[in-house]
């Protein structure tokens, strides 16, 4: 049975072939900075308030702008929170989105680059 192809590996710069993620050199330092849901502000508390919005905000935001009607089932911050805790709980930076259009909204931020000065 073939293997899988190889790939550079995913740290920025470097060029090493590998079947993962990050090359055997670049994967303990990337584990390292790897958060579980929890770790990142998604529990319990999460779950509730994002059924509470989901309940009075039942349709996708980007899929009414083109007219269409969309059941919302992802609650979106609108700016990414990267771990800033008031960020995450500031209900104004929530918006309802349907899977397909988070998916792509965050495909496009996680193109990005992020400069940290």
């Amino acid at each position: 049975m073939p293997r899988k192809p190889m790939k550079p590996c995913k740290h920025p710069g470097c060029a090493l072939l590998t079947s993962g993620r990050f090359c055997e050199v670049h994967a303990k330092q990337h584990a390292a900075t790897v958060l579980s849901s929890t770790e990142k502000g998604y529990d319990g508390r999460w779950r509730k308030a994002k059924k509470k919005f989901l309940e009075s905000h039942p349709l996708c935001v980007r899929c009414m702008k083109v007219g269409e009607l969309t059941k919302a089932n992802v609650v979106d911050h609108i700016i990414p929170h990267r771990g800033d805790m008031n960020l995450f709980w500031d209900e104004s930076n929530w918006q309802p989105l349907c899977t397909r259009c988070h998916n792509r909204k965050t495909r496009v931020e996680d193109m990005q680059i992020l400069y940290k000065y």
